[in-house]
């Protein structure tokens, strides 16, 4: 038995973790525990989810990481990590090598051998335009058709616009105005299911693969 800390931005990778990693990786005898990242302590409370600073990140995962007996790894949205975060200006023009390029500076930065830092490329929601027919449970065909074109219009899934205004979720809050991240997101994961996700994102399987690797 392997178990694996994933610590991830907010709810939404939270519930993806719960809902879709955890049953594939029970499977090969490897337990994924989300836990979600802690903006801000006071004395008698502590706040979760969303990234203001690469800091506290840095220090919650070194905390994580003086469990010997755990392998720890990440889920943040590259296109939301903060200005301080290492090489995050790096600007290789393969979308791939630059998010490799990061995620390696990191997980050197903070220094711990059973650390391996993952971005989602560009978010969370990208994942779901491996199969946008799977937005028909949520939205109407006219939406749908809509997304299609979206996807239709680049590379990979991954490869979907990073910029604030037209991130996969703006897309899609764009043709969906009640979409919400952690109901109808993980909804939709579900039904498009973990090995359409894996067939369409690179560096998504690729992340898979180092965790079934271990």
């Amino acid at each position: 038995m392997k178990n694996v800390f994933i610590y991830c931005e907010g709810q939404t990778e939270e519930s993806f973790v719960n809902a879709v990693l955890y049953p594939y990786f029970a499977n090969m005898d490897i337990y994924v525990t989300p836990i979600i990242h802690k903006t801000k302590r006071t004395p008698t409370k502590s706040y979760k989810g969303g990234v203001i600073d690469y800091k506290p990140i840095k220090d919650e995962l070194r905390i994580l990481c003086k469990n010997p007996n755990v392998f720890v790894t990440t889920m943040f949205d590259y296109y939301g990590m903060p200005n301080n975060t290492p090489a995050i200006d790096h600007t290789d023009t393969d979308l791939y090598k630059r998010i490799e390029y990061i995620e390696q500076a990191i997980t050197n930065d903070i220094g711990c051998n059973n650390l391996s830092f993952n971005l989602l490329v560009h978010e969370f929601e990208g994942l779901l335009f491996s199969d946008t027919q799977a937005f028909s449970t949520i939205a109407n065909d006219k939406a749908v058709e809509k997304l299609q074109a979206m996807r239709a219009s680049a590379e990979t899934p991954e490869h979907i616009n990073n910029s604030v205004s037209t991130a996969p979720s703006k897309r899609i809050e764009s043709v969906i105005s009640d979409y919400t991240k952690v109901r109808q997101g993980i909804i939709v994961a579900k039904n498009i299911g973990i090995n359409k996700m894996l067939s369409e994102c690179k560096h998504f399987a690729d992340w898979i693969d180092r965790i079934k690797s271990l």
